[in-house]
């Protein structure tokens, strides 16, 4: 891969407090026009590392560029070439929609005619049109969440941080986010971050990278990540001394979820006994959920 396809370069990047670890020597890149998703329970430091990498703290060490700009020799050449949605909002909540739009925009240097003709998008594609001259602070949650993406993304940059994205977002508007941000993608070539709980939104990623304390436990593209299960996950609900020796088993709160590589396995392959002595049975295929508990359990 030559630097040309990539949009961020990591190496060795960590941040410490005194003696507390918030990321730990993280090293990875993110191809130019691609999805890649940083994912990890609360206190990994998902949030740390993109405030690093957007110049809003300074690394304890490592270094990091973003579009070819190294992020502490040149933080107002990497604050240019990206874009941010918090996770906290960073409207004001006094200023209308439309008034929020244009501020944004004039601190991104564009035209009048841009912000205008940008800002009529994505209000209509957020439902937003009808809304756009009420003060933020009578906007629904949902609504604001939408305002702000719209904000972060008015002025195309080309990589764009996305921290819980949807959060606050019912289903229609989270399918409106995403299918706006692949077209970004599509048609600008913008290189995605994120955050996200919602490891159904994260399995669209083209890679991603799982934390805890800080620390890189897993990056790959998440169907390599999945694959890495095996064939079937087993949920048993009830007692579980039965069916040791089917696989490998992650306890659970009513019993435990085992991992089947065997392609050919069913259900009926099962012995009658063994099923009666349980509440219930599911087969089914991994998901990025499961790489998730198995990951984190330390078990993968």
């Amino acid at each position: 891969m030559s630097d040309g396809d990539v949009a961020i370069r990591v190496e060795s990047l960590g941040k410490r407090y005194g003696e507390r670890v918030a990321v730990a020597d993280l090293t990875f890149s993110v191809v130019s026009g691609s999805c890649f998703g940083l994912l990890g329970p609360n206190g990994s430091g998902k949030s740390t590392t993109i405030q690093l990498l957007t110049t809003l703290l300074a690394p304890s060490s490592g270094r990091a560029w973003i579009d070819g700009h190294e992020i502490v020799a040149t933080p107002v050449a990497v604050r240019a070439a990206i874009g941010l949605v918090f996770q906290d909002t960073a409207l004001d909540r006094s200023l209308s929609a439309d008034e929020n739009l244009h501020f944004a925009g004039a601190l991104h240097g564009l035209t009048r005619a841009q912000v205008r003709a940008r800002s009529e998008e994505l209000l209509e594609l957020f439902q937003l049109s009808d809304r756009r001259d009420v003060p933020v602070a009578r906007l629904s949650g949902g609504q604001r969440r939408a305002l702000d993406i719209a904000r972060g993304v008015l002025h195309r940059p080309r990589v764009l941080f996305l921290d819980e994205p949807t959060t606050g977002l019912d289903l229609a508007n989270r399918r409106a986010v995403w299918g706006f941000l692949d077209r970004l993608r599509r048609e600008h070539g913008t290189t995605l971050v994120l955050t996200t709980h919602l490891l159904e939104e994260a399995a669209g990623c083209d890679r991603v990278l799982f934390l805890k304390a800080g620390a890189a436990i897993a990056q790959d593209p998440p169907a390599h990540l999945i694959a890495r299960l095996g064939a079937f996950m087993l949920d048993i609900d009830g007692e579980t001394t039965a069916f040791t020796g089917l696989g490998e088993h992650l306890a659970t709160a009513t019993g435990c979820s085992l991992r089947i590589s065997d392609p050919a396995f069913t259900l009926a392959t099962l012995d009658p006994a063994r099923v009666a002595e349980v509440r219930s049975l599911r087969l089914r295929r991994p998901d990025l959920n499961d790489v998730y508990l198995w990951l984190t359990a330390g078990r993968l």
